[in-house]
């Protein structure tokens, strides 16, 4: 089975939802599995404050889970318009990917959440590209024959998949948000079953 990871941070809960359904779409294109991984926090101080494994939840990412999936889809909350600390000191420290070019030529795509319609989805989608762009990655986004982009009133976008987390109980997870997050899943999962037939 090609496996594509599935890698994100979310210190609420909100983007780990968003994960699992990712995951979910993943799974349904035949012969592909999800790797499930996160980060930890980081701290305003440099000491360890985490295990090396976390007490509960997917295993924390390392780069040998980058170098060996056949595809990524990255995703973070929004924190003013970029991808979170612990997210970037993650991906800061994938140099020694980035000298042997691990990463190049894999599908990606990316994801996000945010506390209000206009607070930064689409910047934080792009800026968890540029990155992936260094590492000779393709990006994979969400097209407008996609029908949920034109009537999502929340999260979605062509970047990427994206939700609204203003009021968890006022607003759960949408039925578009959760299509375009499962075919997000599906189309990097598509992507990378193709790239491996050339």
């Amino acid at each position: 089975m090609a496996e594509i990871l599935v890698l994100y941070y979310s210190p609420g809960g909100t983007t780990a939802e968003m994960a699992n359904v990712i995951a979910h779409g993943i799974e349904q294109v035949e012969g592909m599995q999800a790797r499930i991984r996160t980060v930890p926090p980081v701290s305003p101080v440099t000491e360890q404050l985490e295990d090396t494994i976390p007490g509960n939840g997917p295993l924390y990412a390392s780069n040998e889970d980058l170098q060996q999936c056949d595809g990524l889809v990255l995703g973070a909350p929004t924190h003013f318009g970029n991808m979170p600390a612990a997210l970037k000191h993650f991906i800061d420290n994938t140099s020694p990917l980035w000298m042997s070019g691990a990463l190049v030529g894999k599908p990606a795509g990316v994801f996000t959440a945010s506390t209000s319609l206009h607070g930064g989805q689409e910047t934080t989608l792009i800026t968890m590209m540029l990155p992936l762009l260094h590492h000779g990655m393709l990006i994979v986004g969400l097209p407008y024959t996609q029908c949920e982009l034109f009537r999502t009133k929340s999260g979605g976008t062509p970047y990427g998949a994206s939700r609204l987390t203003d009021d968890m109980e006022i607003h759960p997870l949408s039925e578009e948000e959760r299509t375009l997050c499962l075919t997000l899943g599906q189309r990097v999962a598509e992507a990378a079953k193709k790239l491996s037939r050339t």
